[in-house]
């Protein structure tokens, strides 16, 4: 009977662990997590809803997701997709829903129905759980296996070993030590800090398109458009979080420290906002700037961007200065904040960086340095944008090793 150890509790290595249980029931899976809770992770994710998955069934475009780790996924997502991840729940009686942005939750709106459903699964399939059991050391046997030390000083051993350790550094220290090219790890998905004047008493203030762009030193610009959201600590919303994911190592390189430039009106190109201000000059003389905003954005963002240029809340449209509305232009289309470092997005963390995709073939996610050691979810260099990205590409490299393992 084929000793299977997989060690890390959460989405990957649970979906790793059930799969290889049930497609191989003469394998012997054991699951051990060093939390005294399993899928800890799961349970807080989205809020506590948990953001299952997204809707978007062809893995070419899927692969657009992930800043890092598209080109291995594309493959690996043509044999387990976000519609088999529906299918997979469906079967075992949990109904997911498909919201208006693409995000994908349980029709509970509750964490604890995919929590509950993991458990149950696994215990189904016979996989056996240790909990609060960290591990101390992996190593290789000859001529074939592994051995586990576990910090308790129990020594277990196993045909198989699957890493499903989030971005823990113990295991990409052992990974390391097994020859695997390790990635630095840094933050992805984040808010950014922005100590600045006209965001200063405009928290909760909300914009359904804006973009966003990174000023990266020799390198193209990178930009996102989407929703914005002016925070207590800067800002947030998708389109930050998007960019904080495709800039992580950009952001880290500089320290969190970093030109930002915010187009309001992505929508309006410099010469049509020109002539509707203009217009409004001409047609509206005597109204108060401050009171008789012109553009599709909160008023209390255009009387901050107005004031910050030194326009009076008594001034008309009349005495506007050509000047002046230059540079309210610039403040709209090119306004220049700059990020003082990372908010915190307290939904859930991830990681750029991790075990070196070359390494791991993608067939079977098992190492192509280390025969019968296996990788999934966030310990490689895989991270998706925010929206049930990652979530899906744990459980793709969660199944794919766990059919691989028992073979």
């Amino acid at each position: 009977m084929s000793q299977i150890i997989v060690i890390g509790g959460g989405a990957a290595g649970f979906f790793a662990a059930i799969t290889c249980a049930q497609t191989y029931p003469y394998t012997r899976v054991t699951l051990i997590e060093a939390g005294k809770y399993p899928l800890s992770k799961v349970k807080i994710s989205g809020g506590g809803r948990c953001n299952v998955t997204h809707a978007c069934f062809d893995p070419h475009q899927l692969v657009q997701y992930y800043p890092r780790g598209s080109k291995a996924l594309r493959g690996a997502f043509s044999r387990f997709q976000p519609q088999d991840t529906v299918a997979w729940y469906a079967d075992r009686g949990v109904q997911l829903k498909t919201e208006a942005d693409g995000r994908m939750f349980p029709t509970t709106d509750d964490s604890e129905t995919i929590v509950r459903c993991l458990l149950d699964a696994a215990a189904a399939a016979g996989v056996k759980i240790w909990t609060g059991e960290a591990v101390a050391e992996i190593c290789p046997q000859q001529p074939s296996g592994w051995t586990v030390a576990l910090k308790s000083g129990q020594i277990l051993t196993a045909d198989r070993v699957l890493l499903a350790t989030g971005s823990n550094p113990s295991a990409h220290r052992w990974a390391q030590q097994l020859g695997h090219p390790i990635s630095t790890p840094v933050p992805s998905l984040f808010t950014f800090n922005i100590p600045d004047p006209r965001l200063a008493n405009l928290a909760g203030v909300s914009v359904k398109a804006a973009t966003v762009k990174l000023a990266t030193t020799g390198k193209t610009p990178l930009t996102q458009t989407g929703a914005l959201l002016v925070t207590h600590w800067g800002m947030s919303g998708p389109a930050v979080l998007k960019l904080s994911a495709w800039g992580a190592r950009s952001l880290a390189e500089a320290r969190y420290s970093i030109p930002l430039t915010i187009d309001w009106l992505p929508d309006y190109s410099i010469d049509k906002l020109r002539e509707l201000m203009v217009a409004v000059k001409s047609q509206l003389p005597q109204k108060t700037i401050h009171n008789s905003c012109p553009v599709p954005i909160p008023h209390r963002l255009w009387e901050s961007l107005t004031s910050y240029i030194g326009i009076q809340p008594t001034d008309r449209w009349a005495g506007l200065a050509n000047k002046t509305l230059d540079r309210s232009i610039q403040e709209l289309k090119r306004g220049e904040y700059q990020i003082a470092g990372k908010g915190v997005f307290k939904e859930e963390f991830v990681t750029c960086g991790g075990v070196d995709l070359k390494s791991v073939n993608f067939q079977t996610m098992e190492s192509k340095l280390c025969p019968g050691l296996y990788f999934a979810g966030e310990i490689l260099d895989i991270d998706g944008v925010t929206g049930g990205f990652n979530f899906q590409s744990a459980w793709t490299t969660g199944y794919l090793a766990g059919l691989a393992m028992g073979i």
